[in-house]
């Protein structure tokens, strides 16, 4: 894999690559045929905080918030320790005392998501977007346009990610979207997992777990009917899935045999946009909430602005002491990147839920992600849309050469 050179069939049982000596050999049946990739940016928020600090490379590494906080990003030592994402930030500490926490740095990911995002699509157009750090590619055709199978120009793809942006990816090949997925987990970190005609027997034996989508809700649910394994589900008809499953049945026994239909499209990108908090001391205030949610609001404002992207909605999400979550979502008359719009949607969703609870934690997110060209349009119903636009791109300019606390709204400084 590392210097992208096909071997041979009569050294297929060489454990050494016979131009560079590198271990790291990728055999398949179908190798040279496959042309649906997964491209996961290896602990990725950890990585280009490494990057930038050489000095943490060989430590465990935390991005996330305070003590109370929970942990963003766990870098691969950390994971070795028992750290995992979304873990309460103390109980990571315990685990893994001598860790480095570090604030998350958005715009610094978003910068280098995008550079990824560039090299994929030097591969081919059709490139999907998942999420910050991973994305799905169809390279069938691409092989004549570029000399080589999709899977050496992945290779090729994974040693110019780690020469030029200073981070590692995982690939997986594979003849579908959720087997290309499933194989980029194979061996993290650096890996390269391919699976093909083989996925139906290799996925028998694992627990409906793995499939992508079902939590832990729905293995206990398949647990009361003595579903555990998928080579349980794959024999299913749909008839049969749909009597003992419901309606879901015959996707997810089609799911186990690793059937899936879905095109890279790169017009249906999934994307999320949010900011959250996590307070030093439960707040069950309504001012002292809603103090927090102008904050977030702006968070989310500059980093829509900054994604080239619009919220045609809002999602509210609450987060109890007792870290039950409460999520409350409506929709704008029109998309929006301005703070004050996000807090006005935001705030009415906050007054229903202040009702003496305790909480940890406040979020506001975008849903659904609309084009930038779309938000605040002047129209007869808010003639003064235009200076208010105005208004922000001017605090933008300031904050941009001044800092972010040059230029602050009296919202943001009310204590009341």
């Amino acid at each position: 894999m590392d210097c992208q050179h096909v071997e041979p069939a009569a050294d297929a049982a060489s454990r050494r690559c016979a131009h560079c000596r590198s271990h790291r050999l990728v055999r398949h049946a179908e190798l040279l045929d496959l042309t649906v990739a997964h491209v996961d940016a290896d602990a990725f928020y950890c990585s280009v905080e490494k990057r930038d600090r050489p000095e943490l490379a060989a430590l465990p590494v935390l991005v996330g918030g305070g003590t109370r906080g929970v942990v963003t990003a766990a870098c691969y030592v950390a994971r070795m320790r028992g750290v995992r994402s979304a873990m309460p930030m103390w109980q990571a500490l315990k685990a893994c005392p001598d860790a480095v926490v570090i604030r998350p740095d958005f715009p610094k990911y978003t910068a280098a998501s995008r550079a990824l995002r560039g090299l994929m699509q030097q591969l081919t157009p059709l490139v999907q977007s998942l999420s910050i750090d991973e994305a799905v590619l169809d390279m069938a055709g691409t092989e004549a346009l570029h000399g080589a199978p999709p899977a050496a120009m992945l290779a090729r793809l994974a040693n110019r990610v780690e020469r030029e942006l200073g981070i590692t990816i995982s690939i997986g090949l594979a003849p579908n979207r959720l087997l290309a997925k499933l194989a980029a987990g194979l061996d993290k970190p650096r890996g390269f997992g391919v699976l093909g005609a083989d996925a139906r027997q290799w996925l028998a034996g694992k627990p409906v777990r793995l499939l992508p989508g079902i939590g832990p809700a729905q293995e206990k649910r398949l647990a009361t009917r003595g579903i555990t394994r998928l080579g349980q589900l794959q024999g299913l008809s749909a008839r049969e899935a749909q009597a003992l499953l419901g309606d879901d049945g015959p996707h997810l026994a089609a799911r186990a045999r690793g059937e899936d239909g879905r095109r890279v499209d790169p017009a249906r990108e999934t994307r999320s946009i949010s900011a959250e908090t996590t307070f030093n001391a439960d707040l069950a205030d309504a001012a002292s909430l809603e103090r927090h949610l102008w904050q977030l609001c702006e968070k989310l404002g500059g980093r829509l602005r900054d994604g080239e992207a619009s919220a045609g909605g809002v999602v509210l999400k609450l987060k109890t002491q007792r870290f039950l979550t409460r999520t409350r979502a409506a929709r704008l008359g029109t998309p929006t990147v301005l703070p004050e719009r996000l807090f006005d949607a935001a705030r009415q969703l906050l007054v229903r839920e202040v009702d003496g609870t305790a909480f940890r934690l406040i979020g506001i997110g975008a849903s659904p992600i609309l084009p930038l060209q779309d938000a605040d349009v002047a129209d007869l119903a808010d003639p003064s849309m235009p200076r208010r636009v105005a208004a922000q791109a001017a605090i933008d300019r300031l904050r941009d050469r001044f800092g972010k606390s040059a230029v602050q709204r009296g919202r943001a400084l009310d204590q009341g």
